[in-house]
């Protein structure tokens, strides 16, 4: 079964995140960045999903840091934020997230974009 990372300091985001994925996939739910870092240091998931904005460490540094890491740099990551500009997006994508997925999110939208992270081109069963 993959393996979702999910960081958010919101308790009610972690909850719906893993409500929303916890059918098929492993959901590990971690409330800090610094906390997950301490986490990726043990683990190595398939996929990590981090908000943006969190007390201590917010998503942007968090997402530095594991590209920084040689273990985790080509994990693939969807970034959360409750904002929706162009420039924050293109921020995260510069920082090497693979997507953005604004909050309050639709589920089925979550799940397409874990999927396409997780079997890239592959999961598509008619085209």
């Amino acid at each position: 079964m993959k393996k979702i990372l999910a960081i958010d300091d919101e308790l009610s985001m972690r909850t719906l995140l893993e409500f929303f994925l916890k059918e098929t996939y492993e959901v590990v739910t971690i409330a800090s960045g610094e906390e997950a870092l301490e986490w990726l240091d043990e683990t190595i998931p398939d996929l990590i999903i981090s908000d943006i904005e969190m007390r201590g460490m917010d998503g942007f540094e968090f997402l530095k840091q594991v590209r920084l890491r040689g273990y985790t740099k080509h994990t693939p990551v969807i970034m959360l934020s409750g904002k929706s500009e162009s420039k924050e997006r293109v921020k995260c994508y510069q920082l090497g997230a693979q997507d953005y997925l604004t909050k309050p999110f639709n589920p089925e939208e979550l799940n397409e974009l874990v999927k396409k992270n997780l079997y890239p081109i592959h999961f598509a069963s008619v085209w």
